[in-house]
């Protein structure tokens, strides 16, 4: 629980105040430029998933992010050994969850805004696709569960 209190619900706020920031200050046609090419802010609507991929199915994604929250809620909340890193993981994929889950409930999209400009040579990849704080989560989540899968089990160590 201390994990949903600590790390999640902060991280669903910065994402959800971010992008209301984003929906009032950078209009969808503008491009601000923080770090001349390296980094701006825009405002994209994603109506799909990653990279704008199956587009036009929100209420799919509703269903989808609904059976996942409660799945990674169910998770965190029962009683099991301590694991910090896989119940930060669990952590961060909720807080993302609930931040594009908000998105497409309030708005029927995904509000994005990040840009970064990366400089690698495949023109797909340049700029990176927009993404969020909600998104920043999910991948940080996904990194940290590779991590996790990759260490041995206490008792095998030993």
């Amino acid at each position: 629980m201390r994990f949903i209190l600590l790390l999640s619900l902060p991280l669903y706020a910065l994402d959800q105040i971010t992008k209301w920031f984003v929906l009032h200050h950078v209009h969808p046609d503008e491009l601000r430029v923080v770090i001349p090419d390296f980094f701006s802010l825009v405002n994209v609507t994603n109506d799909g998933a990653a990279f704008g991929s199956f587009r036009n199915n929100n209420t799919f994604f509703i269903v989808l992010s609904c059976v996942a929250m409660g799945f990674v809620l169910a998770l965190l909340l029962r009683r099991r050994s301590p694991d910090a890193l896989r119940d930060i993981s669990l952590a961060l994929l909720l807080a993302g969850i609930m931040g594009n889950l908000t998105d497409r409930f309030l708005h029927g999209h995904v509000i994005d805004f990040l840009l970064f400009d990366l400089h690698i040579p495949l023109a797909i990849f340049r700029p990176w696709p927009a993404f969020n704080v909600a998104d920043s989560c999910i991948c940080i989540a996904v990194v940290c569960f590779i991590i996790h899968s990759f260490r041995k089990p206490k008792e095998q160590a030993a």
